[in-house]
């Protein structure tokens, strides 16, 4: 790729720096993400070293699982209940609970007190770190002007998690050389009140929607769980995830234990292996940009999924601290990749209206495999040793990624498919205007049907129920006899029998064989009539043509 090539492809990202940088609240939103989750890393090194202190690389384990099961718990409900309020009060609460938990950490450790008060104010900590992200990501398009800038925003938070990555744990090292746990606990808490004071300064106004009928909190968690057990697509990434964490839960066993029995390198040598991988992922996240467009996301996920694990099994091999860095930045590329592949696909197949349990529902599984993988690698170093720990656990996740790969690719190819259709919808002018989820959803409700030449779609005086879009060939449209218009890929019509509820005003015979993509009545109505820009484009359009057109429909839209 030449160099023009290359900076074409950059210029998307650098526009993404310069809209969050202008627009204050999403600069608001992204600096505390960033804070939030530089805090969890600089908190979860320390954790990690005070447990190795307190009982080896098996109380690291266990304090890694006894975090993570009760954020597994309350993950779906949690989200289910951040649908119902300002997500920016959600985050203040999340951040401001992390942030006096790990304070009282701090002031405990630096007391001599007993170690349990420490791992229960983790498991605090822990529960509400859980909750962020997926309030997170149900509060950055209302933050947004344009799909464009959300997209963006997605960039940009994709590299903020990388450095937190690296400057969490760099942190940790850094103070645990100086000082020792009680300070990185300390300075964690402050990163995240100050998480939090930057959310109390966001102001927006909630896009008003179309509400739906509220049930018991358990009952909408569960909807969450019944939209990914009913997507072979989602599923697939969920249990892709889960491997990925698994492994992701056997490094902060791993790093503890290698840092200090296989490579010498100390306490200071778990923060600095740790950040390693951050700075792996920050590469991996400028290199990705350059992926943005490709049509092998899902390929690309799973390859992620796979370098989180096998540049562990190489460190056995070469077991010094220069090569063991540069393997472990090679996971953090893993993770930049993962990343990419994974929030955008599931944000592309999961329904809008569930999108944040889903991502609640991510965040349970992840949570419950971290916990599950610290308790395995444990158990795997005290059987088969460091090394032999570190190839059996690193070689887990290339395996089911190589035994998933041939599903991956048809989900890519799906996925071109969905991209044809969006595409489609974005050349029908009233849907143009819609947010990017809307049309997203939209797409996901689309039927294929084809209609011979010479056949009728529908005639003048039937009751209309479907919006169609022609995506090839030709149509006519008659109205009181007479051909008024016709229509051609990218055209669509029905609507405004559907919003205004009145029989169809002419009728619609195919040229030749017709190909279209139809939606639901109700389905059409409700989206284009539930966002404030639409339903002004919709009003004036149809105003316009029924003006113009005496009988008949505007432009020939039935």
């Amino acid at each position: 790729m030449s160099g023009w090539g290359i900076r074409r492809r950059l210029s998307p990202a650098v526009g993404a720096f310069a809209s969050n940088a202008r627009n204050g609240n999403l600069r608001r939103a992204q600096l505390s993400f960033g804070g939030a989750w530089t805090a969890e890393w600089a908190f979860t090194v320390a954790l990690g070293v005070f447990a190795f202190r307190d009982g080896g690389a098996t109380a690291v384990g266990l304090v890694t699982l006894l975090r993570m099961v009760p954020s597994a718990v309350v993950a779906p409900f949690a989200s289910a209940l951040a649908d119902r309020s300002r997500r920016e009060l959600v985050l203040v609460w999340v951040s401001g609970l992390r942030g006096v938990a790990t304070a009282l950490a701090a002031v405990v450790v630096g007391l001599g007190a007993p170690s349990a008060p420490v791992y229960a104010l983790a498991v605090v900590s822990t529960v509400a770190a859980t909750l962020y992200r997926p309030a997170h990501s149900a509060l950055l398009p209302s933050l947004c002007a344009t799909p464009r800038e959300l997209a963006g925003a997605n960039v940009v938070r994709g590299l903020l998690d990388s450095l937190s990555t690296l400057v969490g744990p760099a942190l940790a090292a850094a103070l645990l050389a100086l000082s020792g746990v009680t300070s990185v606990f300390a300075v964690a808490a402050a990163l995240s009140l100050w998480s939090a004071a930057l959310m109390l300064r966001i102001r927006y106004e909630v896009v008003p929607t179309v509400q739906a009928r509220r049930h018991r909190v358990r009952a909408e968690a569960v909807e969450g769980v019944r939209a990914v057990v009913a997507s072979h697509d989602l599923a697939l990434l969920v249990g892709l995830t889960a491997v990925q964490t698994f492994t992701r839960g056997a490094v902060t066993v791993l790093s503890v234990v290698m840092a200090i029995e296989l490579l010498g390198t100390g306490e200071p040598g778990v923060g600095t292996l740790t950040a390693a991988i951050g700075a792996g992922a920050v590469i991996g996240s400028l290199l990705s940009s350059l992926l943005v467009g490709t049509r092998r996301l899902a390929r690309w996920f799973g390859l992620g999924v796979a370098l989180w694990g096998l540049p562990l099994a190489l460190v056995p091999v070469f077991p010094e601290e220069g090569p063991a860095l540069l393997l472990l930045a090679v996971v953090g590329v893993g993770n930049a990749l993962v990343d990419l592949g994974l929030f955008t696909l599931m944000a592309r197949l999961a329904d809008d209206r569930v999108l944040a349990r889903v991502f609640g529902l991510l965040e349970s599984v992840g949570a419950l495999a971290v916990g599950l993988g610290s308790v395995v690698a444990s158990a795997c170093v005290v059987v088969l040793g460091v090394e032999g720990a570190l190839v059996v656990v690193g070689g887990f996740g290339p395996v089911v990624v190589a035994l998933a790969w041939h599903r991956l690719r048809r989900l890519d190819l799906a996925m071109h498919v969905r991209d044809r259709e969006f595409t489609l919808l974005r050349q029908v002018p009233m849907l143009e205007v819609l947010p990017l989820p809307a049309v997203e959803q939209l797409a996901r409700r689309l039927r294929p049907v084809t209609v011979p030449a010479g056949a009728t779609v529908f005639e003048q005086g039937d009751t209309g129920d479907r919006f169609y879009v022609v995506g090839a060939g030709e149509a006519e449209v008659v109205g009181d006899g007479r051909v008024v218009a016709r229509l051609g890929p990218g055209d669509g019509f029905g609507e405004i029998a559907l919003l205004r509820d009145v029989p169809r005003t002419a009728t619609v015979r195919a040229v030749d064989e017709l190909h279209l993509q139809v939606l639901a009545g109700e389905t059409f109505v409700l989206m284009v009539t539930g966002y404030p820009p639409s339903r002004r484009e919709s009003e004036q359009v149809v105003g316009e043509r029924l003006d113009r057109f005496t009988p008949g429909e505007g432009d020939g839209r039935a």
